[in-house]
């Protein structure tokens, strides 16, 4: 009986001690009093129902204190709404305090909207109060005269809040900066002018309005660097008359190979008329023995066609040219 006793004793117990835990984990009554003492009203009800909702209390509680202690009066209905949207509610009511601090117009619906777009509001109110230095790349681009130039310019911005949701980011800026150059540079007559006044450039550039549809507002474009390249149009030149020359050459080699196809061609055209007359001269022996045997040729005529024969060949060796003397040693 004694044993029965004590088992439901260490049961009730333990019973106690984990309906302590709960009650202890589901209303957070440290938090409460810290709100209570902060002066934030909270019912712990609502912190009851914080946890009900998996919402984590203190990340609702500790910037709902932070913003009354700033004088920024704000709900934990649209605190917990921002939470349980993914928000980073710290965030949200720091960038608050800041902006009310800097004297900057900003609303918890516009700061959470530019938090959930994914933008850090915090550092879009500071950039805001404080402007931002953003270095371009090199930017290489061709004066008139075939000169280039490779310039490097900083751009000095300020975070536009009404125009974070939707508004394009930094890279959008450099590559319109460097277009701006790029199409400054080119304008130029020569590359001395733009040596001579580079802040012609930034005048320029600024003129065109190149924040429009961005999340910032530019402030300044200064010209940090700006050094002479390669001569683009010498070199551009030099290839254009390098082609031209393979051109000609190919031409050339083309007339060469259409002369030397026709040369062959009047070579075998003579060989083939030698062949002919070769052919020709071999029907005479028969055309003599056919004659003789005929009775329309005599002996008699016979040999004066051959002195005649041989009156002509030595006609023609002797109005020949004369035969190539063979040089020493050949």
């Amino acid at each position: 009986m004694n044993e029965l006793t004590a088992v439901w004793a260490i049961f009730l117990v333990f019973m106690a001690l984990l309906l302590v835990s709960i009650i202890a984990w589901a209303v957070p009554v440290r938090l409460w009093i810290t709100a209570g003492a902060s002066g934030v009203r909270v019912r712990l009800g609502s912190l009851v129902g914080m946890r009900l909702r998996k919402v984590h209390p203190p990340s609702i509680i500790l910037p709902l204190i932070s913003s009354a202690k700033a004088g920024i009066p704000l709900d934990t209905n649209e605190l917990e709404a921002h939470y349980l949207a993914c928000g980073d509610v710290s965030r949200v009511v720091n960038a608050l305090i800041s902006a009310d601090k800097a004297s900057i117009d900003l609303s918890f619906q516009n700061a959470a909207a530019i938090d959930l777009a994914g933008r850090d509001v915090l550092e879009a109110v500071q950039v805001s109060v404080n402007p931002k230095v953003i270095n371009t790349p090199k930017v290489a681009a061709m004066a008139k005269d075939g000169i280039q130039l490779i310039a490097i310019a900083r751009v000095t911005v300020r975070a536009n809040i009404d125009r974070l949701v939707g508004g394009a980011g930094e890279d959008t800026i450099l590559a319109r900066v460097g277009e701006g150059i790029v199409s400054t540079i080119g304008s130029a007559d020569s590359h001395k002018a733009v040596l001579e006044n580079p802040d012609n450039i930034s005048k320029t550039v600024l003129a065109k309005g190149l924040d429009s549809g961005t999340a910032f507002e530019i402030l300044s474009i200064d010209i940090a660097d700006v050094d002479v390249g390669k001569n683009i149009g010498a070199e551009l030149q030099t290839d254009q008359a390098e082609a031209d020359k393979r051109i000609a050459q190919a031409k050339a080699e083309e007339r060469r190979a259409l002369a030397v196809a026709v040369e062959q061609e009047n070579r075998a055209s003579v060989e083939e008329a030698r062949a002919n007359v070769v052919q020709a001269e071999a029907e005479v022996p028969r055309a003599i023995a056919e004659a003789f045997r005929g009775g329309h040729l005599g002996i008699m005529d016979y040999m004066r066609f051959r002195n005649i024969e041989a009156d002509t060949q030595m006609r023609h060796s002797i109005a020949g040219p004369e035969p190539r003397q063979p040089e020493p040693g050949e």
